[in-house]
């Protein structure tokens, strides 16, 4: 069972290393910082724009680490955000022109790092595999939220 949870930690944090040393470097090209790459693929994926309040949750990310990203990615040129007359976390951000060719970019590098990492997998494995990865997750969350007891 140990050995079990050591591989299962091993690979999901060598994957996640691996993972953030690709967009470190790619987002580096455009002066942001490796963890904002998530930002830009769920901006592209709202092109009618996204409330800082529902990216932080599609992205599982704390509204402050959103409001930094966001003020750095405007000072950058990437994201405009739109007026509102609900406030600060009611107005939609938006990739600008420069913002939407980074992302389009990027997304491209996800993908070509996704089919990399996924040689020699057909696809019968991998829909097996992407269930079974969404299972545990699915019951590790509902463990964190609920507990051991």
């Amino acid at each position: 069972m140990v050995d079990r949870f050591e591989k299962f930690i091993f690979m999901i944090s060598e994957i996640d290393r691996f993972w953030h040393k690709i967009a470190a470097d790619e987002m580096e090209k455009y002066g942001l910082k490796g963890p904002y790459v998530v930002y830009l693929v769920a901006l592209n994926h709202h092109p009618e724009g996204i409330t800082p309040m529902a990216l932080a949750e599609l992205c599982g990310r704390n509204k402050a680490d959103v409001s930094r990203a966001m003020s750095d990615m405007r000072e950058k040129g990437f994201v405009t955000k739109l007026a509102s007359e609900g406030g600060v976390y009611r107005a939609r951000l938006m990739l600008t022109e420069e913002g939407k060719a980074a992302a389009e970019k990027i997304c491209s590098i996800a993908a070509r790092a996704v089919e990399f990492g996924g040689k020699g997998i057909d696809d019968e494995k991998r829909a097996v595999f992407y269930d079974i990865l969404g299972l545990i997750s699915e019951n590790l969350k509902r463990l964190a939220e609920e507990g051991l007891n």
